[in-house]
């Protein structure tokens, strides 16, 4: 059939989208998360179609689309009081709410389940197509099924020119992944497929969430599946995409080993890289990696890539709903070059990490001070040496011979410039070892090494590192416990504090975020080495 190319800003073109879809015809639509197949949700003929025209399992339910809370009521038996907690909280925006589903929506639409999946876009066009039709939409992602889902216009056209009556551009999707899916008929909301609101984010309102196993683990075949997503292999290019669950610099080694991959890898590693690379967001950005996933998908196959490694994406905040997408992508493939776990272990002055790192010691974790290694006089000689005497003064040796390090620090730390200078020399001679003394520790059999690193980021040893975990606390608690440990007055304490990065900084770039305002208990240890794989104490990550 002929395909009608619309236009989302113009209002004329909305008003034919919903008249298209009043008649029971479908329109790709755009969305904040992804492109949407729209048609109309209370119409058995219209879902059944939009099955066809994907090649979309029928048992696989379609999300259903309202434009406003009155749209809703309608549509389920009754709504929950954390569904109207969820709604107040995140609607519009990309949360799907599943509901017992009243006798309106056919079970054509929910794939023969008694309940019904619902959101409200946060797309002004999106809802503006819903007001015109006059009707909830299903509209499940605008692709053929199993392929990446469409996060930009052209997407769209490559998969459905000519199945459906028309395509609204939008340009471009702000969130980029599906809508989080979270289920209220049961005792405890449960969480079965992450998107751009995170389980964090959920929890803060509801409190007790659960997350579906699905969420991470690879379902049974035949498993019937209460959302979309849920499917074994889904949003998969042509290539065979394998996830490399590795720190940057083995991951790098392993790729570069491999001159016939592709590597789909995080803004700013290409450099490390001799084979063609496809960089989706920023490593310390999960929001970004979601903007961009899908389309660095598309990516591949534009590239023709047949064998693709992929860095492993963080499971916390947006980050699980991109590792999620990408699992499937891979058919669950997860390669590990190396058996040996590098844990990077950062915090904020007074947090506590050296707590931390004792409790870990005494699980059988191989903990470097990297302190003790920086106030090593040994690493500053050589090269090293010259360069710092070339860059700040070559009275920085004391007669003895020795490092004058308070007037290093003094002229290093006296401006940005400077301290940037002693970053660029020092730092290279840092991460070489470190990089020695990981192997030592391997060398005698350790399997998790911990990097008790103060300014891990600073020096950039996270590129050494597997996970990372920060330690941090609030901002009180931190003050007195340095005020305590130290001696120094307040005002010396908070010039230190003010110094480090926020905690938001750390959150970003870690794995795992300890809390230790009040102390960490061994449960909250044991269950972040749970989340790492530890599968026993003792044993390590």
């Amino acid at each position: 059939m002929d395909t009608r190319i619309l236009h989302a800003e113009q209002a004329y073109d909305i008003e034919i989208a919903g008249g298209i879809l009043r008649a029971g015809g479908l329109v790709a639509i755009p969305t904040e998360t992804v492109y949407g197949l729209a048609g109309n949700a209370l119409d058995p003929a219209v879902s059944a179609r939009i099955y066809r025209v994907k090649g979309r399992p029928s048992d696989n339910p379609l999300i259903v689309h309202i434009s406003a809370m009155e749209e809703l009521l309608p549509l389920v038996e009754s709504v929950p009081e954390a569904a109207k907690k969820l709604a107040a909280a995140f609607w519009p925006g990309p949360l799907t709410i599943i509901m017992k589903k009243s006798n309106l929506v056919p079970k054509e639409t929910t794939g023969g389940l008694e309940t019904v999946a619902v959101r409200m876009p946060s797309h002004p066009a999106a809802r503006a197509i819903i007001r015109a039709a006059g009707v909830p939409l299903a509209a499940p992602s605008a692709n053929l099924s199993g392929l990446p889902s469409p996060s930009a216009f052209e997407h769209v056209c490559d998969d459905l020119m000519g199945r459906v009556e028309a395509i609204v551009d939008g340009g471009d999707c702000a969130v980029g992944v599906e809508s989080t899916v979270i289920t209220v008929v049961g005792a405890v909301p449960r969480v079965l497929r992450p998107g751009g609101v995170s389980v964090e984010q959920l929890r803060a309102v509801l409190g007790e969430v659960e997350v579906d196993p699905a969420v991470l683990e690879k379902p049974a075949e035949n498993a019937r599946v209460a959302s979309p997503g849920m499917k074994y292999k889904h949003y998969a290019p042509k290539a065979e995409i394998t996830i490399v669950d590795a720190s940057l610099e083995v991951y790098a080694r392993f790729v570069n080993a491999h001159p016939e991959s592709v590597a789909l890898c995080f803004h700013g590693e290409e450099d490390l890289l001799r084979v063609r690379a496809v960089p989706f967001g920023r490593a310390e950005d999960a929001l970004s990696q979601a903007h961009d996933l899908f389309a660095a998908l598309h990516t591949l196959d534009a590239i023709g890539a047949k064998t693709v490694y992929a860095r492993m994406p963080r499971k916390n905040g947006v980050g699980l709903a991109v590792y999620n997408r990408l699992i499937r992508a891979a058919a669950f493939r997860v390669l590990v070059p190396e058996d040996v776990w590098v844990v990077g272990l950062t915090g904020q002055t007074g947090a506590g990490k050296s707590t931390v790192s004792a409790r870990l010691a005494a699980r059988g974790c191989a903990v470097i001070d990297c302190d003790q290694v920086t106030r090593d006089p040994a690493l500053y000689s050589g090269d090293c040496l010259k360069a710092l005497q070339k860059a700040f003064g070559r009275d920085i040796m004391k007669p003895d011979g020795t490092l004058d390090r308070r007037l290093l620090a003094n002229r290093a730390f006296a401006d940005a410039d400077s301290t940037q200078t002693l970053n660029r020399i020092t730092h290279p001679v840092i991460l070489d070892r470190l990089r020695a003394a990981i192997a030592e520790c391997a060398a005698a059999g350790a399997r998790v090494i911990v990097l008790d690193a103060p300014t891990l980021f600073e020096a950039g040893a996270e590129r050494l590192c597997r996970r990372i975990v920060s330690v941090l606390a609030d901002r009180a608690v931190r003050r007195a416990r340095i005020l305590q440990r130290d001696g120094i007055t307040p005002q010396e304490a908070e010039r230190r504090m003010g110094a480090q990065q926020t905690d938001d900084f750390y959150a970003e770039r870690s794995d795992y975020v300890l809390d230790n305002t009040v102390g960490v208990t061994d449960a909250e240890i044991d269950e972040m080495l749970a989340a790492f794989g530890c599968v026993k104490q003792g044993d390590g990550f």
